[in-house]
């Protein structure tokens, strides 16, 4: 599993809610590729519930369409825009389980929309809720223009020769 880097942190106006490392209000998501797959985990805290204990429905649809966006980055070497989504909420994901899991991967592209299915696990290790994100995929070239989009090469970590 490798762990990747935010390269969009180097931006001086970025405060992405999903992944910023420094929106003090964000969920500070940090995402590893492993293999077809983008997996996240983050540990919900209180601030985040809906219901006593239960992490708020509208949190586990921002991570899944946040993850979604890494797939567009790291496996279609691209950006993009959510299009669509569709969330199952299974079971409930209690706070007190601690850390979550998320996995996303590409099920298919068909023109310029990518699909995408999220699954979030709960620190039980229980599946509770999923997403099938529809993507809007942008150009390269748009992509970098509109969105700085640097390449999925900058999102791996330096190498140390």
């Amino acid at each position: 599993m490798i762990k990747l880097r935010n390269p969009y942190s180097e931006y001086k106006e970025y405060n992405c809610f999903g992944c910023s490392p420094t929106n003090p209000l964000g969920l500070r998501m940090e995402f590893h590729e492993q293999g077809e797959e983008i997996v996240s985990t983050w540990t919900p805290g209180g601030n985040y519930q809906g219901f006593h204990d239960i992490l708020h429905g509208g949190i586990q649809a921002t991570m899944m369409d946040e993850i979604a966006s890494w797939v567009v980055f790291m496996k279609l070497d691209t950006a993009g825009v959510t299009y669509a989504m569709k969330t199952r909420y299974r079971k409930p994901v209690r706070i007190s389980n601690g850390a979550v899991t998320l996995r996303a991967k590409l099920s298919e592209q068909k023109r310029s929309i990518a699909f995408i299915e999220v699954t979030l696990i709960d620190g039980s290790g229980i599946p509770c809720s999923e997403a099938l994100v529809e993507y809007f995929v942008l150009p390269r070239i748009k992509a970098e223009k509109e969105m700085h989009f640097p390449g999925k090469e900058a999102f791996y970590p330096a190498r140390k020769d």
